[in-house]
């Protein structure tokens, strides 16, 4: 990760605590004396980091930590920006917001950001950000053991019965030891705060409007500013759209990864029957389905020491998380494919490289919290008993994680505010572009988020599949519906399809 060349300086000792040692951050404790409702002032300089565009800047900006206290501890946002190529051109700023929640963009206008055209860069400056809780930003950790944070444990996948047992005495560790470690600030990550955050941003860089191009959680995030502050939004783009469903809002995302697996699944079975593929599992697509249910009982049953790996084994549900990460684009495709024949030879792969613990412990303690805070999970575990048998029955290939308990289910914090209702009040400036085969952000939440909406948005429906649509896995059809809505403001007059 990139961040300014002068030493950051984090605001709360108490907020930090063991996080700022596992992640390197070293920096003084001061107490802040600026008034949240002064604007702030950002002073660029060089990003530290390798690979880094020489152009790019990074500066940090203070937030309140708890906007119901402006005036209370402040923690920073670590900023980027790479200025526009043609200032007589220039129109004003493009924040980048990623995905996630955890997921940073402090380096996206030196990467996908230098994807977009030049008309685009030559009109707005390219902004980035790591999102509050999210290192360098002044970070949270939970502090969670080792084995938790395999995805296999992060995606509530339940036990080969069906049981949840473990899934709930999972999420009572993973809360439990976020409640011990996190802080202050774990109980003020939420996509509201960093909507808010957002604003504390543009404000900052001293424009008026603001334009985003958000995908996926990152649609979210800016349907959600777009709410907030409507009349400060510019041209907003939505890529990979998730379904604002303000009763359920993360539970509703888990669920989508049924429909979605369902849309795109067979993509990958045609491409892993197809002749003259080195991956090859079957010799006809209708084959391939079949096969992986197959293999992830017969690795129920039988796992495959796998050293190296977390956890240290090939079992189902390893192979169900495989799947379900190769499914994000179908680069990713042969993944999932040597790993099924080399399930089936009764091998394995070389270990996957994973991240250093730190980081990991820092990205699951900002997904945990704002998954969490967002909005309020049921605590019964025969809520999740019921989903998960109802899931299981009708979309075996998910085996129910879709429906099942995550840390939230025992979330010692409850919601500090009712979740943001997307509606259709502000003004027409949004286009959301959606593949019609997503697995994390299937067609059918992206509807509804259309609809939400209403008057205020567009949607380019793109004959693709992957996740992350635009200069991605989308089509050249969809990519320059984008563009010249970024670089001229003219966008379609309704929904459209780009076969």
């Amino acid at each position: 990760m990139t961040q300014p060349k002068h030493s950051r300086r984090i605001r709360n000792a108490a907020v930090v605590g063991v996080s700022a040692a596992l992640l390197g951050v070293t920096a003084p404790v001061t107490a802040s004396a600026t008034s949240a409702n002064s604007p702030e002032t950002l002073t660029w300089s060089a990003c530290e980091g390798t690979g880094v565009d020489p152009r790019q800047e990074c500066a940090t900006l203070d937030v309140p930590m708890d906007y119901a206290d402006p005036d209370g501890p402040r923690i920073e946002m670590a900023v980027s920006r790479i200025r526009s190529e043609d200032p007589g051109a220039r129109r004003g700023a493009l924040l980048l917001i990623p995905g996630g929640p955890g997921g940073s963009s402090l380096n996206d206008p030196s990467g996908k950001g230098q994807k977009l055209p030049r008309s685009v860069r030559d009109t707005h400056d390219l902004i980035g950000f790591a999102p509050r809780g999210l290192a360098p930003s002044t970070p949270v950790d939970c502090g969670l053991e080792y084995g938790d944070l395999a995805l296999s444990k992060l995606r509530p996948w339940p036990a080969p019965d069906g049981s949840v047992d473990g899934n709930m005495a999972t999420a009572r560790r993973m809360a439990d030891a976020c409640a011990r470690n996190g802080g202050e600030l774990i109980k003020h990550l939420s996509t509201a705060n960093e909507a808010r955050d957002i604003d504390r941003l543009r404000a900052a860089l001293g424009e008026r409007t603001v334009s985003a191009w958000g995908v996926s959680y990152g649609t979210y995030v800016g349907a959600v500013y777009a709410q907030l502050f409507p009349q400060r939004t510019d041209r907003i783009v939505l890529d990979s759209n998730d379904d604002p469903d303000p009763a359920r809002v993360a539970r509703g995302w888990l669920a989508g990864h049924e429909q979605g697996v369902e849309d795109t699944f067979p993509e990958f079975a045609a491409w892993a029957a197809r002749p003259g593929n080195p991956d090859r599992v079957a010799t006809r697509a209708a084959d391939v389905r079949p096969l992986f249910l197959r293999l992830a009982a017969r690795l129920d049953r039988e796992p495959i020491p796998w050293p190296g790996a977390n956890p240290a084994e090939l079992n189902g549900n390893v192979l169900r998380q495989t799947m379900l990460d190769s499914l994000y684009s179908p680069a990713k495709f042969p993944t999932l494919a040597q790993l099924m024949l080399a399930a089936e030879r009764g091998t394995v792969p070389p270990a996957p490289p994973a991240p250093p613990e730190a980081v990991l412990q820092n990205v699951a303690a900002v997904g945990a919290a704002v998954l969490c805070n967002d909005v309020a999970w049921p605590d019964a575990a025969a809520v999740y008993e019921k989903g998960v048998a109802e899931s299981r029955a009708e979309y075996p290939l998910t085996a129910g994680m879709p429906r099942n308990a995550m840390p939230c289910a025992a979330w010692p914090y409850p919601p500090r505010e009712a979740p943001v209702r997307i509606t259709d009040r502000g003004p027409s400036n949004v286009l959301l572009v959606q593949n019609e085969r997503d697995v994390a952000t299937p067609l059918t939440g992206a509807r509804k988020l259309r609809a939400a909406f209403g008057r205020r948005a567009v949607m380019v429906t793109v004959n693709s599949t992957g996740h992350d649509a635009y200069l991605a896995n989308g089509n050249a059809c969809g990519d320059a519906t984008v563009s010249r809505f970024l670089a001229t403001g003219r966008r379609p007059a309704s929904d459209v399809y780009c076969d």
